[in-house]
C-alpha cells in the first residue's frame, strides 16, 4: 500500500519552502490540493508537473473514499493546502482520519505555519497557548468571547480582511487590558505586527491597511511588557 504525505507550503513567500517538500512533491503521483490555481503557482515555480485532485469543505466528504481507493490501490499521494501545514483550520484532517482508520501510512513533511511564525515574533509568552483557529461568525461567536476571557494561556485566531475591525472591537471589550500582536500578511511584501491593547490598535486603525490575513495573538491576562 503506498503513502499519504502532508506537506506544509509557504504562507506567502515561495522561497519558504524545505528540500524535503520539493522532494516530495516531485516524487508522488497525485497531489490534493483546495484550489489547483493556487496550487499550481507553486508547481510551475518550482518546475513540477504533477495531476491535482482538489478537495475542500464542499466536496470532502464525497471524495475521500475515492482517494482512499487511489492510495490503497497503490498512488503515492501530497496533501497540501492553499498556504501553510494541511489540516490546520484548512481542509485535510477527515482524509487523514480515513487513511488512518484504513491502515495507510500518513508521513508529514513539516514547514510554514502561521500559528508558530506569530508565535515567534509575537513578543508575548509563547510556553503554552490555545489555538481557536477562527472564531464562529454568528451563532457560537459571543460564547466563545467569554469562555476566552478566563482562559490564563497565550490564545492565538486567526481573521480575515473583512472581520479585522469587528474582532479588534470584540477584544477591546472582553479582553480590555491585555497585551495583543496582531500579524498581517505574513511572509508577504506588506508585512507587519501591530502591537498593544486592543484600544490602541483601534485608534490607529484608519491610518493602517487592513487587507490581507491575520494572526491574532493575545497575551494571558497577568502578563504585563
Amino acid at each position: 500500500m503506498s503513502k499519504l504525505f502532508v506537506v506544509a507550503t509557504p504562507i506567502g513567500n515561495l522561497s519558504d519552502i524545505t528540500f524535503r517538500a520539493i522532494e516530495t512533491l516531485k516524487s508522488v503521483d497525485l497531489i490534493i490540493c483546495e484550489d489547483t490555481r493556487v496550487t499550481k503557482v507553486l508547481l510551475d515555480h518550482y518546475e513540477i508537473s504533477k495531476p491535482m485532485f482538489v478537495i475542500n469543505a464542499q466536496n470532502e466528504s464525497k471524495k475521500i473514499p475515492e482517494l482512499i481507493d487511489k492510495i490503497a490501490s497503490g498512488l503515492n499521494c501530497s496533501l497540501v493546502s492553499d498556504a501553510g501545514t494541511p489540516s490546520i483550520s484548512d481542509p485535510g484532517i477527515r482524509l487523514v482520519n480515513a487513511a488512518v482508520k484504513n491502515g495507510i501510512e500518513v508521513i508529514g513533511i513539516p514547514g510554514p505555519s502561521a500559528v508558530t511564525l506569530a508565535l515567534s515574533i509575537s513578543g508575548l509568552p509563547t510556553d503554552a497557548f490555545v489555538f481557536e483557529g477562527f472564531l464562529p461568525q454568528k451563532k457560537g461567536r459571543q460564547k466563545n468571547l467569554i469562555e476566552l476571557a478566563g482562559e490564563e494561556r497565550t490564545i492565538v485566531l486567526y481573521e480575515s480582511t473583512y472581520r479585522i475591525e469587528k474582532l479588534l472591537n470584540e477584544l477591546n471589550e472582553y479582553f480590555p487590558d491585555r497585551q495583543i500582536a496582531v500579524c498581517r500578511e505574513l511572509t508577504k511584501k506588506f508585512e507587519e505586527v501591530w502591537r498593544g491593547t486592543a484600544s490602541e490598535i483601534l485608534s490607529g486603525l484608519n491610518k493602517k491597511i487592513t487587507k490581507g490575513e491575520f494572526v491574532v495573538i493575545i497575551a494571558p491576562k497577568d502578563f504585563r511588557m
